[in-house]
């Protein structure tokens, strides 16, 4: 199968994806910059560069990164398109669209059922203000698109809460917060490949970021079919076939449900499981 990957050309996960295909399928890297989208009389094409999408029997999202909204616009309509022509698109267009979305994504996982973290998404220092004081003064604040621990910041003084919502405000940010959940630092990834699920306990003993980019460690985790049934539930709710679900268990001792990350990292999650995760992505591919 001839297979296209959305993301970086020299990303570490081109090279995997490539191993683990070897000679069963080509391997193709292309880019959101030269996405081109043509309309005439005989139909829709999408083009990156000089390699034509809809000549491939599948694609394969691996990144979305920051853009105007026109642009995310584009790239998520033509990413439809594809997939209405018959490519299969891993993830769905709607489904990257939900997961890109902290909040669409922590609304879709209260309404199936599962435990979130109080939240809220406001557009004014004002509203968040009165938010920080009814969630108890310590919040974490979230940019509404963006991963790996990337721009998130807890905070629990009123002066600074103030200084940080204004210049969101400023700068035309959706202020999204989220009350801080008391934890032993570390959280649980479930790794969800179709029906294959594989799982992983980070730990960070300096700092409340459990994220591996920022120094977590990573230790196998045993999924419980309670924690399965919870992993399969999140990613039914955002309507993702492969994604990492993050679990944070609180101190508390209940089980909140953090994120679904419709383009997840694997390397240390290979490194951790054993499992030859790029070799599990191609089979779900294949088998879909």
């Amino acid at each position: 199968m001839k297979i296209a990957v959305l993301g970086s050309a020299t990303s570490w996960y081109v090279g995997d994806l490539r191993r683990a295909a070897g000679d069963a399928h080509e391997i193709v890297p292309v880019t959101y910059r030269h996405l081109v989208s043509r309309v005439d009389e005989t139909g829709v094409e999408l083009w990156s560069g000089a390699t034509e999408l809809r000549r491939f029997g599948a694609l394969l999202v691996r990144s979305m990164p920051p853009g105007s909204l026109e642009q995310v616009i584009f790239r998520m309509n033509a990413l439809a398109d594809l997939a209405e022509a018959g490519v299969q698109v891993v993830n769905s267009p709607r489904a990257i669209e939900i997961a890109v979305d902290k909040y669409l994504t922590t609304a879709k996982l209260q309404a199936a059922g599962l435990l979130v973290p109080r939240t809220v998404a406001c557009q004014t220092w004002e509203l968040a203000m009165e938010s920080f004081a009814a969630l108890g003064g310590d919040v974490v604040v979230k940019p509404l698109f963006g991963g790996e621990g990337r721009g998130i910041t807890r905070v629990d003084d009123e002066a600074i809460a103030q200084r940080v919502f204004k210049t969101l405000e400023q700068i035309g940010a959706v202020i999204y917060l989220q009350e801080f959940i008391p934890h032993e630092g570390c959280d649980l990834r479930v790794m969800v490949i179709g029906d294959q699920l594989l799982g992983m306990r980070r730990r960070h003993p300096s700092d409340w970021r459990t994220n591996i980019s920022l120094g977590a460690t990573a230790e196998p985790l045993e999924i419980s079919d309670e924690l399965a049934q919870l992993a399969l539930r999140a990613t039914d709710a955002v309507g993702t076939t492969i994604a990492g679900v993050d679990f944070l268990p609180g101190k508390d001792g209940r089980l909140y449900a953090i994120e679904v990350n419709a383009v997840p990292g694997w390397r240390a999650l290979a490194r951790t499981t054993g499992v030859d995760v790029g070799r599990a992505v191609l089979q779900h591919i294949e088998q879909t």
